[in-house]
């Protein structure tokens, strides 16, 4: 199939256009959100970057929705509309933001666009509506059982930290620092020390490495710690599991199911999670041990092969356009927004 995707999210569609279908991704002079392309990525032949304005919409076979706002893009330019001439599939990365609880997710209530939701938390936390959804989970490539532990500093990757705070844990930092160095990797990641009053010399803030780069240099570190309150399922954290790192992680969103307790710690309690990472600091075989059992786990669970094959699955189910339910305008069942509700 000829699938046609913005380049969003890139951990995710890493693993995504590794599959065995052709992906277009559009691409504009000055990038950005909606014309990012490959952005230099080592992706496979496969992975071509198109103009959408000149784009056969006929060569399209199904698009992959992961923004509201791509469903009127696609419409306006392609002139066939995702869910009724166009096969679509809406892409949820992210936990709801608001009144949670009673988020409403954006494609509720709609029957032809199935949402898939990248974790089982993120599923349960939205309202969904009647609309369909369901469930497949991340898949990492696996970059090979790299975990050194030579250095007694504990791994963290964290995009944007400091306008993120508490969503990512930041605030967190400065107890674990006082357990070991930090090593601080992903995007805007300056001004960090600063920021939570953690000594330079406790801190240091690597930035956004290229992907082999940070697997490297984090498996170096000893433990990694996954402090996120409130994000989906870090991709960061699949991949030091894959690395072989043992894990310490707050136990949030998806975090519980995805870290077994033989692979280091999951917690609510900050002091416990901070006692064990003191402890496997200081024990290197321990260490490596647990490391050893989340990679077990991360190649069971978020394995790139079974990742590709429940999209195999989903995108074959697309091949038939949808069918509209009786007395159903189509056109509204997708681009008017989802009902809002109240709170009982």
């Amino acid at each position: 199939m000829k699938i046609l995707l913005w380049h969003v999210h890139g951990s995710w569609t890493d693993a995504f256009v590794r599959g065995r279908h052709e992906y277009l991704l559009p691409v504009l002079p000055e990038g950005g959100a909606w014309g990012l392309g490959r952005a230099g990525r080592d992706w496979p032949p496969s992975v071509r970057e198109v103009d959408l304005a000149t784009l056969d919409a006929d060569a399209v076979d199904a698009v992959v929705l992961q923004r509201p706002e791509e469903i009127g893009e696609v419409t306006r330019i392609l002139g066939r509309t995702p869910g009724l001439d166009l096969p679509a599939v809406y892409v949820e990365h992210n936990t709801p933001k608001g009144d949670f609880p009673f988020t409403t997710h954006p494609l509720a209530d709609q029957h032809n666009i199935p949402i898939v939701h990248v974790t089982h938390f993120n599923r349960l936390a939205w309202d969904n509506g009647s609309a369909s959804s369901t469930v497949i989970e991340h898949g990492i490539p696996d970059p090979g059982q790299l975990y050194t532990g030579e250095l007694a500093e504990l791994g963290v990757v964290v995009n944007e930290p400091v306008r993120r705070g508490r969503v990512t844990g930041t605030d967190l930092l400065p107890a674990f620092a006082s357990v070991a160095p930090l090593q601080v990797f992903g995007m805007k990641t300056d001004g960090l020390a600063a920021a939570t009053g953690i000594a330079e010399t406790r801190l240091r803030a690597r930035g956004d490495l290229r992907t082999q780069e940070l697997h490297r240099e984090l498996a170096r570190c000893r433990v990694y710690v996954h402090p996120m309150r409130w994000t989906s399922l870090g991709l960061s954290l699949l991949e030091a599991m894959h690395l072989g790192m043992p894990v310490v992680a707050l136990a949030t969103t998806e975090a519980p199911r995805a870290v077994p307790p033989e692979a280091g710690a999951v917690s609510a309690d900050v002091d416990e999670l901070l006692r064990c990472a003191r402890r496997l600091v200081a024990n290197p075989d321990e260490a490596r041990r647990r490391g050893v059992a989340a990679r077990e786990a991360a190649l069971e669970r978020y394995g790139l092969g079974k990742f590709q094959d429940r999209w195999d699955e989903l995108l074959a189910d697309l091949r038939g356009l949808p069918r509209h339910s009786v007395n159903e305008h189509p056109d509204e069942r997708i681009l008017v927004p989802a009902r809002e509700r109240k709170t009982p």
